[in-house]
């Protein structure tokens, strides 16, 4: 459960042709230190902003589910052009209401995000396809960067070959 189905070294990887080699049609992402390195409220990323639509064009869809407070996420999800969801209590909800919103079925969708216990866990249990990025700040909750030493343990111990 607690094993991705991919680890990759940045988003861009996640190239609309990486995604249909797969059969996945959309993709359900992490705000904080996934999209936006955590506490972020500066401008976006042009890069960022260039994936996104490459996506988009390519009949892609994209959502956000994130546990950030409501304010935050809609102020990145209007700033990205994406629906979120917030405070989504991941691992365990949040991530089958979104794949049903946008039409599609969890195998059909790739879940990504930086932490174990909460994106890949979630997308996990919910049958997606799961996708570990690394996180983008080393910034956090308290407890955030308590269960990324956890993290690295596990990940060293589960790694595929």
């Amino acid at each position: 459960m607690l094993r991705p189905n991919a680890q990759i070294t940045a988003l861009s990887e996640l190239t609309p042709e990486w995604l249909r080699a797969r059969g996945l049609k959309g993709v359900v992402l992490d705000l904080d230190n996934t999209l936006v390195p955590y506490g972020e409220e500066g401008p976006v990323p042009e890069a960022l902003l260039e994936w996104l639509a490459s996506l988009k064009a390519a009949g892609i869809k994209v959502a956000i589910v994130t546990n950030a407070l409501p304010g935050r996420a809609r102020h990145w999800g209007e700033r990205l052009g994406l629906e979120v969801r917030a405070l989504a209590g991941k691992p365990w909800k949040g991530f089958r209401r979104t794949i049903r919103r946008m039409g599609l079925t969890p195998r059909e969708v790739a879940v990504v995000g930086d932490q174990l216990f909460t994106d890949v866990l979630g997308g996990n249990l919910v049958g997606a396809y799961t996708v570990l990025v690394p996180p983008l700040s080393e910034k956090g909750l308290p407890h955030t960067r308590l269960i990324r030493r956890l993290e690295r343990c596990i990940l060293r111990t589960t790694a595929r070959p």
